[in-house]
């Protein structure tokens, strides 16, 4: 009888032979070659060990980058962590250890899975993103946004995990709570960093012509992504208050036939409201916008039930889709 196929040691001593040889190190940047290749796969977060979302994302991924290779290509492929973030620190706290402990022990062994798998990386370009030699271009970066002034400051809503104390995104919300810890979302306003991706906007737009082979459904969905309206902006005076509301519309000749405006419970507007009714209106407006805050923005504008809130005072305050609305009249238009 043969004897059993050892892959463990036969797979070992070949990766150990690429790792030395070098096979899969793309050349150096500056070479002359003009059959250049790079392949990059979503790098993974250091969580601690693979899952087979991992295994199937790297094969992939890999498979392109050894046919390219074999088309004569210099393939760079390259391989690091996404990790920075807010699951190392609380993995760290839960376990009483230094998140920078726990982060780079997952690195290795998750490197060490990866290796297992026989992949082509150039581990010679590994980077991770919680090393100072890395986040310092993230840094560089920054501030050539802001001496640019694409990069400014302002308060915006955001979803907040009171728990976590830490802004979430849509897709990490389910059913109001935080996917993490399970805890109920706020939404509140916070000051923030923006970029001003919106000066490129009908850049952006216009190139799209020039993609040659993309498809177009593609092409559709970049167009409804950058959203341009063409419109006008100006803003609706509150009775017995110098606060103004701006808003924009893309027919302005309907202005004078508004009945209402939506705000959400977030905007300093409802504060001035409250403000103008008696302490029994204001106390329910304020009891009906907290209930709106741990809603995302999907349940407020489509998926509740419309409801409705007077204010008693000033003229109404209303809710559609679970946005506040001002009743005003139409002699507080400013062209």
């Amino acid at each position: 009888m043969a004897e059993a196929y050892d892959f463990r040691a036969v797979e070992r001593a070949w990766q150990e032979r690429w790792e030395r040889e070098g096979i899969y190190r793309a050349l150096d940047p500056a070479s002359p070659s003009d059959k250049k290749y790079y392949v990059l796969e979503m790098l993974p977060y250091p969580s601690g060990d693979l899952h087979v979302g991992h295994a199937k994302n790297y094969t992939l991924g890999d498979a392109i980058a050894r046919t390219m290779r074999m088309q004569g290509y210099d393939v760079l492929h390259p391989m690091g962590w996404d990790a920075f973030g807010l699951p190392a620190e609380n993995a760290a706290i839960q376990r009483g250890i230094d998140p920078n402990v726990w982060t780079e022990s997952n690195i290795e062994n998750m490197q060490r899975q990866v290796r297992l798998m026989g992949t082509s990386y150039d581990w010679t370009r590994e980077i991770a993103t919680c090393k100072p030699d890395y986040y310092r271009w993230n840094q560089w970066l920054f501030l050539r946004l802001y001496e640019a002034g694409l990069a400014y400051k302002r308060e915006a809503p955001v979803n907040w995990c009171p728990h976590d104390a830490t802004v979430l995104a849509n897709e990490q919300v389910v059913d109001g709570k935080c996917w993490r810890c399970g805890h109920v979302v706020e939404r509140r306003n916070l000051s923030q960093w923006f970029l001003k991706i919106t000066d490129y906007a009908d850049r952006l737009l216009n190139d799209i012509e020039t993609l040659d082979g993309w498809p177009e459904r593609t092409r559709v969905m970049q167009r409804n992504w950058i959203g341009r309206s063409e419109g006008v902006q100006f803003s609706f005076g509150i009775e017995q208050s110098e606060a103004r509301i701006d808003v924009f519309t893309t027919r302005v000749d309907t202005a004078f036939g508004v009945t209402f405006l939506a705000v959400a419970p977030e905007h300093p507007v409802v504060a001035t409201i409250s403000e103008l009714v008696s302490k029994k209106n204001a106390a329910a407006i304020a009891e009906f916008a907290d209930s709106l805050r741990s809603k995302s923005e999907l349940e407020r504008t489509s998926l509740m039930e419309k409801t409705g809130l007077f204010t008693a005072h000033v003229s109404a305050c209303a809710c559609m889709d679970n946005h506040f609305q001002v009743v005003v009249r139409p002699d507080n238009l400013l062209a």
